[in-house]
């Protein structure tokens, strides 16, 4: 949950800069840059962000001081609004905002539904398990633990890699906090390198790529720049790494059945929405909904057939675990429906 408040953070605090562009057949939006209104929004804006920079001291969430200040601070725009006789300006211009904000949600909430599937099918705790097992030195463990992180964000965005990458590195670290140290640095530095060439790592460029603002192959001109932001960080920290050997374990990690299966349904999700965008010129959001479907249907292939394979470690308890991420949601029912009811109207319409 905390994974998805931290964009809705992000959107509700762009709301207000958005305001002045999103108004649209209700007469010219009022410059309130110089207003009190403006000042007043301004203010507000800060608190919300003092106490989201707080959050380690007060335990408040971020989202909450921020969910609050967008409320004060529309609520004021709108009453200026009401007032100089434009009563829908900012009814209009929240609905704008409002739906760029669903559509990252929903993007967002389909590939958590894939990440959860994925944790709950033992994929990152195998990973984990295979790097402990190898042996590998502190040093390898830099590079390797740095260089996955950097290839993954593309495709889980660089908060979900850097949240997995981190806790393996505490796993395999153990009591060398040096090491855990430098690796989380070099993590959160590769995740944020490698999520900026690419529309599905990071919220910012998510937004800018669904908005149409960048196409979706431009981004990967920034490949060469994201490999020197990761490298030369990295070669850095890399002379502070101990060179010793964690404890190696022989624990062995076996992936539940369908693990596999979800991890290529979670590419084939990434292409639907990638084809929908460029050559359906559908929202993305459109191909990451059918991509739930898929992850639903395999769902339900999963618990109908858990009686047949006996070899493979599984129970009812993670039948219904995954039962559980694949109900989280109702948005492709809803949106079925909505697809549905535009064909009969337009029919009738013709």
């Amino acid at each position: 949950m905390n994974l998805l408040m931290k964009p809705l953070a992000v959107m509700l605090m762009t709301v207000l800069p958005g305001f002045v562009l999103a108004a649209e057949n209700g007469g010219e939006p009022i410059d309130l840059t110089s207003h009190w209104v403006g000042l007043f929004a301004i203010v507000i804006f800060i608190a919300a962000y003092l106490l989201v920079m707080a959050e380690e001291f007060t335990h408040l969430r971020k989202s909450k001081p921020v969910i609050l200040a967008a409320g004060i601070i529309w609520a004021a725009i709108a009453w200026v609004y009401n007032a100089h006789g434009l009563p829908h300006m900012a009814e209009q211009a929240v609905r704008h905002n409002l739906l760029e904000y669903a559509e990252l949600m929903l993007f967002l909430l389909v590939a958590m539904a894939y990440i959860n599937s994925m944790e709950e099918r033992r994929v990152f705790a195998a990973l984990r398990g295979w790097l402990v097992a190898r042996g590998f030195g502190f040093r390898s463990l830099f590079w390797i633990t740095g260089i996955l992180a950097f290839f993954m964000s593309p495709v889980a965005d660089n908060l979900t890699t850097a949240l997995l990458m981190c806790a393996v590195v505490l796993a395999v670290g153990g009591d060398n906090s040096r090491f855990v140290t430098l690796a989380c640095i070099n993590i959160v530095v590769g995740a944020n390198a490698g999520g900026a060439f690419s529309p599905f790592g990071d919220i910012t460029t998510l937004m800018v790529w669904q908005k149409g603002i960048v196409d979706f192959w431009t981004f990967f001109s920034l490949f060469l720049p994201s490999v020197l932001n990761f490298l030369v960080p990295a070669a850095i920290m890399f002379l502070a790494v101990p060179d010793e050997h964690p404890v190696a374990s022989q624990e062995t990690i076996t992936l539940m059945r369908g693990a596999r299966r979800i991890i290529g349904l979670f590419l084939l999700t990434i292409i639907t929405a990638v084809s929908c965008h460029n050559f359906l010129h559908l929202l993305p959001v459109i191909g990451t909904l059918t991509g739930l479907g898929y992850l639903q249907v395999f769902g339900a292939y999963l618990k109908k057939t858990a009686h047949r394979e006996h070899a493979s470690p599984d129970n009812a308890e993670h039948n219904e675990q995954i039962a559980k991420v694949l109900k989280s949601s109702s948005a492709g029912d809803v949106l079925s429906k909505r697809c549905m009811n535009a064909l009969y109207f337009s029919r009738h319409l013709q």
